[in-house]
Protein backbone atom coordinates (compact mmCIF):
# COMPACT_ATOMS: atom_id res chain seq x y z
CA UNK A 1 0.00 0.00 0.00
CA UNK A 2 2.90 2.16 -0.08
CA UNK A 3 2.92 3.37 -3.78
CA UNK A 4 -1.27 3.57 -2.99
CA UNK A 5 -0.23 5.76 0.04
CA UNK A 6 1.87 8.28 -1.71
CA UNK A 7 -0.37 8.93 -4.32
CA UNK A 8 -3.32 9.83 -2.31
CA UNK A 9 -0.99 11.87 0.17
CA UNK A 10 0.10 13.61 -3.24
CA UNK A 11 -3.31 14.67 -4.47
CA UNK A 12 -4.31 15.55 -0.83
CA UNK A 13 -1.27 18.27 -1.16
CA UNK A 14 -2.36 19.32 -4.38
CA UNK A 15 -5.56 20.27 -3.07
CA UNK A 16 -4.22 21.99 -0.07
CA UNK A 17 -1.51 23.56 -1.31
CA UNK A 18 -4.01 24.65 -4.12
CA UNK A 19 -5.80 26.69 -1.53
CA UNK A 20 -3.42 27.41 0.96
CA UNK A 21 -3.93 31.25 1.05
CA UNK A 22 -7.11 31.48 1.22
CA UNK A 23 -7.94 28.55 4.14
CA UNK A 24 -5.43 29.88 6.75
CA UNK A 25 -7.71 29.01 9.42
CA UNK A 26 -10.77 26.94 10.24
CA UNK A 27 -11.39 23.65 8.10
CA UNK A 28 -8.67 22.81 5.39
CA UNK A 29 -9.46 21.34 2.28
CA UNK A 30 -6.89 18.22 3.30
CA UNK A 31 -9.09 17.31 5.69
CA UNK A 32 -12.33 17.20 3.42
CA UNK A 33 -10.00 15.10 1.11
CA UNK A 34 -9.44 12.37 3.81
CA UNK A 35 -12.93 12.62 5.33
CA UNK A 36 -14.62 11.07 1.89
CA UNK A 37 -11.28 8.69 1.63
CA UNK A 38 -12.42 7.38 4.73
CA UNK A 39 -16.50 7.64 3.39
CA UNK A 40 -15.25 5.59 0.88
CA UNK A 41 -13.27 3.01 2.30
CA UNK A 42 -15.97 2.74 5.27
CA UNK A 43 -19.29 2.17 3.41
CA UNK A 44 -17.58 -0.22 0.35
CA UNK A 45 -20.03 -3.23 0.11
CA UNK A 46 -18.70 -6.15 -1.96
CA UNK A 47 -21.48 -7.04 -3.69
CA UNK A 48 -19.84 -10.33 -5.68
CA UNK A 49 -15.81 -11.39 -6.35
CA UNK A 50 -15.44 -8.64 -9.01
CA UNK A 51 -17.67 -5.90 -7.79
CA UNK A 52 -17.43 -3.55 -4.93
CA UNK A 53 -20.14 -0.94 -5.11
CA UNK A 54 -19.11 2.41 -2.96
CA UNK A 55 -21.25 5.55 -2.51
CA UNK A 56 -22.10 8.16 -5.27
CA UNK A 57 -23.61 10.83 -3.46
CA UNK A 58 -21.30 12.93 -0.83
CA UNK A 59 -22.46 15.84 1.15
CA UNK A 60 -20.06 17.44 2.77
CA UNK A 61 -21.42 19.71 6.27
CA UNK A 62 -19.14 22.64 8.05
CA UNK A 63 -19.67 25.32 9.92
CA UNK A 64 -21.69 28.50 8.09
CA UNK A 65 -17.81 30.15 8.65
CA UNK A 66 -16.22 27.40 6.77
CA UNK A 67 -18.64 27.03 4.29
CA UNK A 68 -18.63 30.79 3.53
CA UNK A 69 -14.55 30.35 3.06
CA UNK A 70 -15.40 27.25 0.87
CA UNK A 71 -18.09 27.99 -1.45
CA UNK A 72 -16.07 31.72 -2.50
CA UNK A 73 -14.05 29.15 -4.87
CA UNK A 74 -17.04 28.46 -6.50
CA UNK A 75 -16.78 24.64 -8.16
CA UNK A 76 -12.63 25.03 -8.27
CA UNK A 77 -12.77 23.16 -4.75
CA UNK A 78 -15.28 20.76 -5.46
CA UNK A 79 -14.16 19.93 -8.95
CA UNK A 80 -10.60 19.08 -7.10
CA UNK A 81 -12.95 16.97 -4.34
CA UNK A 82 -13.85 15.24 -7.78
CA UNK A 83 -11.18 14.19 -9.17
CA UNK A 84 -9.69 12.49 -5.51
CA UNK A 85 -12.96 10.79 -5.03
CA UNK A 86 -12.57 9.47 -8.81
CA UNK A 87 -8.87 8.49 -8.68
CA UNK A 88 -9.00 7.08 -4.96
CA UNK A 89 -12.16 4.34 -6.52
CA UNK A 90 -10.06 3.66 -9.48
CA UNK A 91 -7.09 2.75 -7.84
CA UNK A 92 -9.21 0.50 -4.84
CA UNK A 93 -11.27 -1.10 -8.17
CA UNK A 94 -14.65 0.09 -6.43
CA UNK A 95 -17.51 1.57 -8.68
CA UNK A 96 -20.35 3.60 -9.03
CA UNK A 97 -23.94 3.01 -9.54
CA UNK A 98 -24.34 6.27 -11.36
CA UNK A 99 -22.44 9.58 -11.47
CA UNK A 100 -20.87 11.46 -8.66
CA UNK A 101 -22.35 14.13 -6.65
CA UNK A 102 -20.81 15.80 -3.99
CA UNK A 103 -22.39 19.12 -2.12
CA UNK A 104 -20.86 21.40 0.17
CA UNK A 105 -23.71 22.92 2.92
CA UNK A 106 -23.22 24.80 5.85
CA UNK A 107 -24.66 23.46 9.42
CA UNK A 108 -25.20 25.97 12.03
CA UNK A 109 -25.17 22.54 14.63
CA UNK A 110 -20.89 22.30 13.64
CA UNK A 111 -18.09 24.63 15.14
CA UNK A 112 -15.48 25.76 12.60
CA UNK A 113 -13.25 23.61 11.33
CA UNK A 114 -15.14 20.66 12.43
CA UNK A 115 -16.79 18.80 9.39
CA UNK A 116 -19.61 15.58 8.58
CA UNK A 117 -19.90 13.59 5.54
CA UNK A 118 -23.25 12.21 5.00
CA UNK A 119 -23.45 9.34 1.91
CA UNK A 120 -25.40 7.58 -0.11
CA UNK A 121 -25.39 4.93 -3.37
CA UNK A 122 -27.88 6.06 -5.41
CA UNK A 123 -28.15 4.36 -8.58
CA UNK A 124 -29.50 6.81 -11.67
CA UNK A 125 -28.60 7.51 -15.48
CA UNK A 126 -25.86 9.63 -16.44
CA UNK A 127 -25.74 12.13 -19.06
CA UNK A 128 -22.05 12.19 -20.15
CA UNK A 129 -20.77 15.97 -20.99
CA UNK A 130 -17.54 16.39 -22.89
CA UNK A 131 -15.76 19.69 -21.81
CA UNK A 132 -12.69 21.79 -22.68
CA UNK A 133 -10.89 23.81 -19.98
CA UNK A 134 -9.39 26.91 -21.29
CA UNK A 135 -7.51 29.28 -19.29
CA UNK A 136 -9.57 28.60 -15.79
CA UNK A 137 -12.82 28.73 -18.52
CA UNK A 138 -15.13 25.75 -19.49
CA UNK A 139 -16.23 25.05 -22.66
CA UNK A 140 -19.04 22.38 -23.00
CA UNK A 141 -18.72 20.32 -27.03
CA UNK A 142 -21.52 19.38 -28.88
CA UNK A 143 -21.60 15.85 -30.78
CA UNK A 144 -19.47 16.73 -34.07
CA UNK A 145 -16.49 18.81 -33.99
CA UNK A 146 -15.44 21.80 -32.29
CA UNK A 147 -12.93 24.04 -33.67
CA UNK A 148 -10.22 25.75 -31.55
CA UNK A 149 -8.17 28.97 -32.50
CA UNK A 150 -7.58 32.14 -32.73
CA UNK A 151 -10.06 33.41 -35.60
CA UNK A 152 -13.13 34.47 -35.23
CA UNK A 153 -14.56 31.33 -37.64
CA UNK A 154 -13.30 29.41 -35.54
CA UNK A 155 -16.17 27.78 -32.38
CA UNK A 156 -14.08 28.60 -29.67
CA UNK A 157 -11.35 31.21 -30.29
CA UNK A 158 -8.50 31.40 -27.94
CA UNK A 159 -6.28 34.82 -28.08
CA UNK A 160 -2.86 33.37 -29.01
CA UNK A 161 -0.48 34.91 -31.65
CA UNK A 162 0.95 31.45 -31.63
CA UNK A 163 -1.99 29.53 -32.53
CA UNK A 164 -3.13 29.21 -36.43
CA UNK A 165 -6.60 30.51 -37.15
CA UNK A 166 -8.39 27.31 -38.00
CA UNK A 167 -5.90 25.32 -35.56
CA UNK A 168 -7.30 22.03 -34.06
CA UNK A 169 -10.67 20.33 -33.85
CA UNK A 170 -11.81 18.08 -31.12
CA UNK A 171 -14.21 15.05 -32.38
CA UNK A 172 -17.26 14.06 -29.96
CA UNK A 173 -19.20 11.14 -31.21
CA UNK A 174 -21.45 10.92 -28.17
CA UNK A 175 -18.85 8.25 -25.94
CA UNK A 176 -15.03 8.83 -27.64
CA UNK A 177 -13.17 11.98 -28.35
CA UNK A 178 -10.55 12.61 -30.77
CA UNK A 179 -7.99 15.54 -31.76
CA UNK A 180 -6.95 16.87 -35.25
CA UNK A 181 -4.45 19.08 -36.46
CA UNK A 182 -5.66 21.03 -38.99
CA UNK A 183 -2.47 21.94 -40.66
CA UNK A 184 -0.80 24.28 -38.31
CA UNK A 185 1.67 26.50 -38.48
CA UNK A 186 3.09 25.78 -35.20
CA UNK A 187 1.76 22.14 -34.66
CA UNK A 188 -0.41 20.74 -32.11
CA UNK A 189 0.82 18.55 -28.68
CA UNK A 190 -0.67 16.20 -26.74
CA UNK A 191 0.31 15.19 -23.19
CA UNK A 192 3.78 16.49 -24.65
CA UNK A 193 3.81 14.96 -27.51
CA UNK A 194 4.12 15.99 -31.39
CA UNK A 195 0.34 14.80 -32.13
CA UNK A 196 -1.47 15.35 -35.57
CA UNK A 197 -4.57 12.80 -35.07
CA UNK A 198 -5.13 10.90 -31.99
CA UNK A 199 -7.87 9.53 -29.55
CA UNK A 200 -8.87 11.97 -26.50
CA UNK A 201 -8.95 10.04 -23.03
CA UNK A 202 -9.69 11.82 -20.08
CA UNK A 203 -7.89 14.51 -18.46
CA UNK A 204 -5.42 14.61 -21.88
CA UNK A 205 -3.91 17.85 -22.52
CA UNK A 206 -3.85 19.58 -25.78
CA UNK A 207 -1.09 22.46 -25.84
CA UNK A 208 -1.51 24.93 -29.26
CA UNK A 209 1.14 28.44 -28.86
CA UNK A 210 0.82 29.27 -25.23
CA UNK A 211 -2.30 27.86 -24.67
CA UNK A 212 -3.15 24.62 -22.68
CA UNK A 213 -7.18 22.96 -23.26
CA UNK A 214 -7.47 19.95 -20.79
CA UNK A 215 -10.23 17.24 -21.87
CA UNK A 216 -12.65 16.54 -19.43
CA UNK A 217 -15.97 14.11 -19.44
CA UNK A 218 -18.57 14.96 -16.99
CA UNK A 219 -21.16 12.16 -15.90
CA UNK A 220 -24.08 14.10 -14.81
CA UNK A 221 -26.67 11.97 -12.79
CA UNK A 222 -30.15 12.83 -14.81
CA UNK A 223 -32.09 11.74 -12.09
CA UNK A 224 -33.69 15.03 -10.33
CA UNK A 225 -31.55 16.84 -7.17
CA UNK A 226 -33.89 16.81 -3.75
CA UNK A 227 -34.98 20.30 -2.77
CA UNK A 228 -32.33 22.22 -0.67
CA UNK A 229 -33.45 24.21 2.51
CA UNK A 230 -29.75 25.19 2.58
CA UNK A 231 -27.19 26.78 0.91
CA UNK A 232 -25.09 24.38 -1.00
CA UNK A 233 -22.66 24.06 -3.81
CA UNK A 234 -22.36 21.10 -6.00
CA UNK A 235 -21.03 19.61 -8.94
CA UNK A 236 -21.62 15.71 -10.56
CA UNK A 237 -19.00 13.33 -12.06
CA UNK A 238 -17.95 10.35 -12.60
CA UNK A 239 -15.23 7.83 -12.15
CA UNK A 240 -14.47 5.91 -15.60
CA UNK A 241 -14.84 7.41 -18.91
CA UNK A 242 -16.72 5.82 -21.36
CA UNK A 243 -19.68 4.29 -19.14
CA UNK A 244 -21.02 3.69 -15.34
CA UNK A 245 -20.22 0.49 -13.99
CA UNK A 246 -22.46 -2.13 -14.41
Amino acid sequence: MGLLDNFEKGLERAVNGAFAKTFKSGLQPVEITSALKREIDTKAAVVSRDRVLVPNTFTVRMSPADYSRMSALGPTLVDELTDLVQKHAASQHFQFAGGISITLRADESLSEGMLQVDSANVKGDVAWTPVLEINGARHPILKGRTVIGRGSDADITVDDTGTSRKHVEVQWDGRRARVRDLGSTNGTQLDGQPVKESILEPDSVITIGRTRIVFRVLAQASAPSPSRTEPATERHDMGGFWGPAQ
